[in-house]
């Protein structure tokens, strides 16, 4: 008797163990709920500051810790993105096809979709990193300044090399994309 097409054929023994392997990343991505859990408890801290002291607190004051609980937000959007899209697509399915709350995106993801995506992402973090450090800016060469002008060079030095790696992993991402489907292999191929 010939096993079913959508049966699958049991994996060779060193097969089985390097697939079942992916498994151990799944503590890594508990580990990962855990942190966000602690950046719930982060935002939640520096919203009852906000709210407690915000009569006695000026505009600039009130702008960098409202961009902080963005930037702690977009950390915590990372998180997500991480968890559900790095499980998806290197443990397991999650098997969310038609559930209501399923995020848009889940359902195109993949390694090279989840790299643009976090690039994307850190770029989110890093401006916000950036525009805080450009309001406290104003306060360089003073005693209680945290930045220095070396500092504030170099953030964005380093923001602008997000940018450009960003645009570097889009661009493989696209050329990689273009081949695959010249080859018959891409989503388009899929379709005919």
């Amino acid at each position: 008797m010939k096993p079913s097409s959508s049966t699958p054929r049991p994996l060779r023994p060193l097969a089985s163990i390097i697939f079942s392997s992916r498994w151990l990343q799944l503590p890594l991505y508990l580990g990962l709920i855990v942190a966000q859990g602690v950046y719930v408890l982060l935002f939640l801290k520096e919203l009852w500051h906000l709210v407690t002291h915000a009569s006695s607190f000026g505009e600039m004051d009130i702008m960098l810790l409202v961009l902080g609980l963005i930037d702690v937000v977009m950390i915590s959007n990372l998180l997500v993105m991480v968890i559900v899209g790095g499980y998806e697509t290197f443990v397991s399915r999650l098997g969310l096809e038609g559930h209501p709350d399923s995020p848009e995106w889940l359902s195109h993801v993949n390694a090279s979709v989840l790299k643009v995506k976090l690039a994307m992402a850190i770029i989110g973090i890093s401006s916000i990193h950036l525009l805080r450090t450009f309001i406290e800016a104003g306060n360089i060469g003073s005693p209680n300044s945290r930045f220095t002008e070396t500092g504030v060079m170099w953030q964005t030095i380093i923001h602008i090399t997000f940018i450009l790696s960003a645009i570097g992993i889009a661009y493989v991402d696209k050329l990689s994309s273009a081949s695959m489907q010249a080859a018959g292999h891409g989503p388009q191929a899929e379709r005919h």
